[in-house]
């Protein structure tokens, strides 16, 4: 079985010392849950998570350079966020991609780096508005996903997470439908299978994001590859990622 996950991407908000006070929090408040808790945050908040949640709640980073080490200035290494504990990183995030041009390339090697270090990628595919209108979204997001993990070595499935984020629900409000969302999970993990074999692709955990709250968790996470989330917006709020990961169970 996999374990379903709920990681909340905190994107560029709450300072160190807020995030330190929400960790706090959520730890007083955290049930007993199968799902399992995680949190990607910015590079300044790393240390408080590392020092609050421990072995509790998994947390890592948004980004990560290419590079294992150099004069990079801005830059940020897999060796770094490995010596703070991160479990996971985000790479390929639409905003990444779009507002800093990042190629698929780049994202398999960020990946490659992250792997080499033991932090589990959580790979971001999806397509735009104007893609899923001509009905070229599958061709275009498992094109995104083959080119994005062209020469990564994945050790088993448990070092890859993927995550489907239709770019036209980011942030808008729009969400995909649970039949939409099972289709292209599906097709995720048709393709991992054939890539990989079918026991490998099993065990590959894919997540949906795109505009999730309490409110249409439920009916997404019962699609049956839907795995989790990746949550924006909703994880900013202690109460509302506390539903979210009851919506799991």
């Amino acid at each position: 079985m996999r374990r379903r996950l709920v990681a909340g991407n905190w994107k560029m908000h709450k300072t160190p010392s807020e995030a330190l006070v929400w960790f706090q929090a959520l730890l007083e408040k955290l049930p007993p849950t199968g799902a399992e808790p995680a949190l990607l945050v910015p590079f300044t908040h790393l240390p408080y998570a590392a020092q609050t949640l421990k072995q509790r709640v998994a947390y890592g980073a948004q980004d990560v350079s290419a590079h294992t080490e150099g004069a990079y200035t801005g830059e940020v290494s897999a060796r770094m966020l490995a010596d703070l504990g991160c479990r996971y990183t985000i790479v390929g995030h639409s905003e990444r991609r779009s507002y800093h041009g990042e190629t698929d390339a780049l994202v398999a090697e960020k990946a490659q780096r992250l792997l080499e270090v033991g932090i589990v990628p959580i790979l971001c595919v999806g397509e735009p508005l104007a893609v899923r209108q001509v009905g070229g979204h599958l061709e275009y997001t498992l094109g995104q996903l083959e080119r994005s993990l062209a020469g990564v070595s994945l050790p088993s499935p448990a070092h890859l997470v993927v995550a489907y984020e239709p770019v036209w629900a980011i942030g808008t409000g729009q969400t995909a439908t649970p039949e939409d969302a099972e289709a292209m999970h599906r097709a995720i993990r048709g393709w991992l299978g054939e890539r990989y074999g079918e026991a490998f692709a099993e065990e590959v955990r894919i997540l949906y994001g795109g505009s999730i709250k309490p409110e249409n968790a439920g009916a997404l996470f019962r699609a049956p590859n839907v795995d989790g989330g990746l949550v924006g917006g909703a994880s900013l709020m202690l109460e509302d990622y506390l539903r979210l990961l009851s919506a799991l169970e």
